[in-house]
């Protein structure tokens, strides 16, 4: 041999010339060969690969780390300034795994470049991953490397192709990828299949890049579904997915195709082939014929039956034999039979094929891997709208997946058992859905809830089980309540019939005084700010003889209600407002609870003692408390006449109605009448709407006038600047609540204020505010003075359920805005989500309102932004 230490060098020839004789190996490859032989003979020996990866794990800190890599760049570095270097490649490939350590590398870049254009592969092999790993658009070389793309891509061999193809799908710049488009386009429709699939995907990731070059790859798709060779067809199938994902005219051209380029037959029978085959040893996973192919497949089935009744008629028989012949005992098999029942659900498929697919995810439920169960749970969840009695058949799996420990899992478990209830479950979904709410992470317990409340609403058999659900609900939840859930209680409570009160009343003290003894009330402070509103305004029913007549009797067939005395509920009053646990917010409740009391218990020592405890709220350390312990003792002097007709019962509320939209009420009294005088001298109660009218002419009232300006001598009445929560606090005895009013800080604030002109309620404005992705989100406008109201409303006209749905607004410093709580956070298709909005506007600007909206659609986050400035001009006139 004559060039015995150039035998271990035989591997850097191109495959091609990779053999020991060769017609191309000519006399000048043999003097460069030997050249080559002697530069490394002379220079020193670089370390290899595999010895910097051993040194650098033998670095037992960061600083030794960094020295050895330190170390190695600064040669690496030194012999790049070698104009022809014969370990450039070894040097490279060392230069990559210092990258991937997470160290710079950009001095490569060049290098890579030079690599590129060397006629030897392994050069070029080296060079491109380099380029796929050091450039990208934002680098300036980026730019010097199209030209090399371009000779490769016209290489004869197969391999260098292919590099080049796999280098430019990773890069391209839109820029490159218009430039070598029609090189790729060429390549597409190569005889080799090596060539062809690589083609086939550099395509895909350039129509990503460039949507507009798609048109130009359409023709050379035709021939893909045609070929035999796996590879071809998965990548050709992923390239015609891509297509009709991002471009409908596209879609609707493969729809359209019709002999033997339609494409709906082609792909069933790519598919039944694969199903139908036997054991093939060169695409067998788990003795599934090629699962991946199968998979992409059934993706572009899902996408070409969509809304189209005959694609979908023509796949109906290869589904049903997908779902009933794939083999489920191996994980290969469940990615077939997920992506069959996704298909199956999203094409116009017939009803006992929807059922299958509701079965088949209804077995994976019960599979032992969690990673099955929440995939199930959340395909169930998206499709429960199209055929709910199928899902109905395995609620009990469900609702055994609220005991999963996983989080996700029961998450999941727990928003499609909201979805499954209706009239007929109400009773059995609610106790399953209290068993969890009680186990329950504190994550869960604010949605689970209010889910629970609405539900309950909604479904409710029975006025007595509503409330029995809605007070097992404040006493399992504990502080973990939405602040709407409390006020919804109180409205339903007042709305309640008089019998239905008492009941209220009664159930609610045994929570009560259990929580007082048992000393923990301070985890359940909206249970005893409900108690207490309760109790206060109906503790007459709770006291008297007349309540050992209404059954207290459970849906358990328990009856624990023992009729309390009047001193004993002073006593657990007391104990409560002596602690030193409970927030403000709850004490004002039952300290206005208990003035009430006053003029509902009998006994002159029980009122004694409810004086005695007002009283010594007027020396409070916090402000709230006190000025309330003042205002109430002012009724227990010389103006005890008022009490009564002050902390009278209040009227019913009403559910969710905004001030301007009440409805006049022809029995309350004339709009000339004081409102103030008429209130105190024991008149009809009046609702908020009715409060506001003109100024009444002078009566001869003015003796009762004079005495309320003498109840008001010496107290601050000028109105707080605090702005008003929207979440109803324990108001004064003259305030009048809703759902969504707060009290006023002083007992008798603005009473003797010239009341408005009455707000004529105005015709709804509807603003588009955002349409995408299906989700069409709208505002009503309603004119109000300085505030106005907007109600939003969003809908869907999506397949899929979407879920964790927000909607976020803001307004100029110049605007004040309130925003109620969302009606719900999953949106159905066709269902709706409102929120109440409200917006003063004191300098009468134009309204500008920035929204985003959030939410999550088949598990992917979408977030969008919107700015909404068309409302009308006269908006808050």
């Amino acid at each position: 041999m004559a060039y015995p230490m150039y035998e271990v060098d035989w591997s850097v020839l191109p495959p091609e010339q990779n053999r020991r004789f060769n017609p191309a190996f000519n006399i000048a490859t043999i003097k460069q060969v030997v050249n080559e032989a002697i530069e490394r003979v002379r220079m020193q020996t670089p370390t290899r690969l595999r010895d910097l990866i051993r040194q650098i794990r033998a670095a037992r800190t960061a600083a030794e780390e960094r020295s050895v890599v330190n170390k190695e760049c600064a040669y690496i570095r030194s012999t790049f300034r070698e104009e022809d270097s014969v370990w450039r490649c070894r040097n490279i490939a060392k230069l990559l795994y210092i990258h991937m350590l997470g160290y710079p590398a950009h001095f490569g870049q060049l290098e890579c470049l030079k690599l590129i254009a060397s006629p030897r592969f392994t050069d070029k092999r080296v060079g491109y991953l380099g380029a796929m790993l050091l450039l990208d658009e934002r680098q300036d070389v980026h730019l010097l490397i199209t030209n090399c793309l371009k000779n490769d891509l016209n290489s004869n061999t197969q391999f260098v192709v292919g590099l080049a193809l796999c280098t430019l799908g990773a890069i391209a710049s839109p820029e490159m990828a218009r430039d070598l488009a029609s090189e790729v386009e060429r390549l597409i429709k190569s005889p080799n299949a090596y060539i062809k699939k690589k083609a086939a995907l550099c395509a895909f990731r350039i129509i990503r890049r460039v949507p507009d070059l798609m048109e130009m790859f359409l023709p050379a798709t035709r021939s893909l579904l045609t070929e035999k060779n796996h590879g071809v067809l998965i990548t050709g199938v992923t390239l015609i997915t891509e297509m009709c994902e991002n471009s409908p005219d596209t879609l609707n051209h493969f729809k359209k195709e019709s002999g033997q380029r339609e494409i709906v037959p082609n792909l069933v029978r790519i598919l039944k082939n694969l199903i139908l085959a036997g054991y093939s040893p060169e695409h067998d996973v788990s003795g599934v014929s090629d699962p991946f192919l199968q998979v992409k497949i059934l993706r572009l089935l899902r996408i070409l039956g969509k809304n189209d009744a005959e694609a979908s008629e023509a796949m109906n028989d290869i589904l049903a034999q997908v779902a009933t012949n794939t083999e489920t005992s191996k994980n290969v098999g469940n990615t077939i039979l997920y992506e069959t029942v996704l298909s199956i659900m999203d094409i116009k498929s017939e009803s006992s094929l929807r059922v299958l697919a509701i079965n088949i995810l209804g077995r994976f439920l019960l599979n032992n891997d969690k990673n099955i169960r929440y995939v199930a749970l959340n395909t169930l969840l998206r499709t429960v709208h199209v055929d709910t009695s199928a899902v109905q058949r395995h609620r009990t799996t469900i609702l055994e997946c609220l005991k999963d420990p996983d989080v996700s899992i029961r998450r999941r478990a727990m928003e499609l058992s909201f979805a499954l209830i209706n009239s007929q479950n109400i009773r059995a979904m609610m106790k399953e859905l209290l068993l969890f709410l009680e186990r329950s992470d504190p994550e869960f317990k604010a949605h689970c809830s209010s889910a629970m409340v609405l539900a309950a609403e909604r479904y409710a058999p029975s006025s007595k089980w509503h409330l029995d659900t809605l007070f097992q609900v404040l006493l399992k939840a504990g502080n973990y309540l939405r602040d709407d859930t409390v006020s919804s209680t109180l409205q339903i409570v007042s709305a309640a019939p008089g019998e239905r009160q008492a009941y209220a009343a009664m159930r609610l003290w045994s929570s009560l005084e259990r929580s007082a003894v048992c000393a923990d009330a301070t985890e359940k402070q909206p249970l005893v700010q409900v108690a207490a509103w309760t109790i206060g305004e109906y503790g007459d029913m709770l006291v008297s003889e007349a309540s050992n007549a209404i059954s207290m009797v459970d849906d358990d067939g328990v009856d624990d209600f023992t009729r309390p005395s009047e001193e004993y509920v002073i006593d657990i009053y007391q104990k409560l407002l002596w602690s030193t646990q409970l927030s403000i917010t709850t004490k004002e409740y039952l300290l206005l609870s208990l003035a009430k009391l006053s003029t509902r218990l009998t006994t002159k020592p029980s009122q004694d003692k409810i004086r005695v405890i007002i009283d010594t709220f007027g020396s409070h350390i916090h402000i709230e408390l006190q000025q309330r312990g003042v205002e109430l003792s002012q009724l227990y002097k010389q103006y005890a006449h008022l009490r009564p007709a002050l902390l009278e019962r209040m009227p019913p509320m009403e559910a969710g109605a905004p001030e301007h939209d009440a409805e006049p009420d022809h029995d309350k009294p004339p709009p000339d009448q004081d409102a103030l005088l008429d209130l105190i001298i024991g008149s009809e109660p009046l609702s908020n709407g009715d409060m506001e009218h003109t100024p009444a002419p002078p009566t001869n009232n003015n003796s009762t006038t004079n005495d309320i300006l003498d109840l008001l001598s010496g107290l601050d009445l000028s109105t707080p600047s605090a702005p008003t929560p929207s979440v109803p606090t324990p108001s004064t005895a003259v305030s009048v609540a809703n759902n969504n009013m707060a009290a006023p800080s002083l007992l008798l604030d603005g009473l003797f204020a010239p009341a408005p002109t009455p707000v004529q309620p105005q015709a709804e404005t509807v603003v588009r505010a955002l349409e995408r992705n299906g989700v069409v989100v709208e505002l009503a406008a309603q004119r109000g003075g300085d505030t106005a109201a907007l109600t939003m409303r969003a809908r869907s006209s999506a397949a899929a359920t979407i879920t964790d749905f927000l909607f976020q607004a803001a307004v100029p410093r110049t605007f004040r805005l309130d925003m109620m709580s969302p009606s719900g956070t999953v949106l159905t298709p066709q269902g709706e989500i409102t929120q109440l909005l409200k917006i003063t506007n004191p300098s009468k600007t134009p309204l500008r309102l920035r929204i985003r909206v959030s939410y999550n659609i088949d598990g992917n986050p979408i977030l969008e932004q919107a700015e909404v400035n068309n409302f009308p001009p006269d908006l808050f006139n």
